[in-house]
């Protein structure tokens, strides 16, 4: 029986998560007061974690994103940076997760007159004392805006920093009338850097979305690509009967998909969670990894977001280890530090469970 307390056991890898995303409430009230930020709506923590979960699940990318201005509002010094990215590692410790690749877009922190490289250098201070202290690995994806211009800036800051552990370069926010290739300058750079590449896309817009990602801008890996499914043809019983050209060559290629259920559906980018595509990608072979989003906006977990695919999509104890490994193998780090997670840290963690339940059982 796959229960939450198994799922919290295995390892696990989370490879989308947004650091100004996940702050704990409490945190963001201590930090408000220090910075005499005025605008938070309660300063009751779990009122206004309450507050948050309630503003995302409103079917809406646009409201969604509105919480993100407190959380980056109050993250505007290099020790509120640094113990936000700490925090993020023990609470990944806690969750079982053995590696995470966590994301932000240093423009929103300049507020107090902090320069780039003083924001990310904070950010990875925090992740590395907290990997010495809790025993998780991690990347840190730099994250350019769609709405803004200064894209290549943060693709050239990305790129800067790659010895110190930033591992790759993000496109975010509103996709409606912002289309990724707007940015081909910052991709081009980052590609002709040997860099990584992730793209949010197929979330709140179509197929398009996710086509230009790839094919003009070079993504590694697609964040969301909910709207993958319109390039699939069904019959009059709902079963796919052929994939289009798009989905054809992300299945062929071996793209990951970088799923996040309960975001999908506070987004909107679909109604409920047994209507997500994430079964049918699943089924299907494609490479989809399980993620987080935003964990304080949608009051999640990756315990939580493993137990709807067992809930909903009737995954076992060996389908989870197989999406983990895959997200592994999808990671931005160095091959062999891929290798090591897997055959160190993930497989045994499997088997070391197994047998636990095995023991229990007999």
């Amino acid at each position: 029986m796959t229960t939450e307390n198994v799922i919290r056991m295995v390892p696990k890898v989370l490879l989308h998560d947004h650091l100004d995303g996940g702050l704990r409430p409490e945190t963001i009230i201590e930090l408000a007061d220090e910075l005499g930020y005025d605008k938070l709506p309660t300063k009751d923590p779990k009122k206004l974690a309450a507050w948050f979960q309630r503003g995302a699940n409103k079917g809406s990318l646009v409201e969604y994103l509105q919480g993100f201005e407190h959380t980056t509002g109050i993250m505007q010094t290099k020790d509120g940076l640094e113990r936000v990215a700490y925090e993020m590692m023990e609470d990944m410790s806690k969750d079982g997760v053995c590696y995470v690749e966590t994301r932000f877009a240093p423009v929103y922190h300049t507020q107090k007159g902090l320069y780039y490289e003083d924001i990310v250098s904070a950010v990875l201070s925090g992740l590395e004392r907290g990997k010495k202290d809790f025993g998780v690995g991690y990347g840190l994806i730099l994250c350019g805006m769609r709405n803004m211009k200064n894209t290549l800036d943060i693709a050239e800051l990305a790129v800067n920093y790659r010895k110190q552990g930033v591992v790759g370069f993000d496109l975010a926010g509103e996709e409606g009338g912002f289309p990724p290739k707007r940015h081909l300058d910052a991709f081009q750079f980052i590609q002709r850097a040997n860099f990584n590449i992730t793209i949010h896309a197929g979330e709140a817009f179509g197929k398009e979305s996710i086509w230009q990602a790839i094919q003009w801008c070079g993504a590694h890996r697609i964040g969301h690509a909910t709207h993958l499914k319109d390039d699939f043809t069904y019959d009059n019983q709902g079963n796919i009967v052929a994939f289009g050209e798009l989905a054809q060559y992300i299945l062929d290629k071996r793209i990951p998909l970088e799923i996040c259920l309960l975001s999908n559906v506070h987004t909107g980018a679909v109604d409920k969670i047994e209507n997500h595509p994430f079964g049918t990608l699943f089924r299907e072979k494609f490479r989809v990894t399980i993620n987080t989003d935003d964990r304080l906006m949608s009051n999640t977990t990756m315990t939580k977001e493993f137990m709807l695919t067992v809930e909903h999509f009737n995954l076992t104890l060996d389908d989870i280890e197989k999406i983990t490994i895959n997200a592994m193998k999808s990671a931005f780090i160095k091959y062999n530090e891929r290798l090591y997670y897997i055959y160190n840290i993930i497989k045994p963690g499997y088997q070391k469970v197994r047998d636990k339940l095995l023991s229990i059982k007999n």
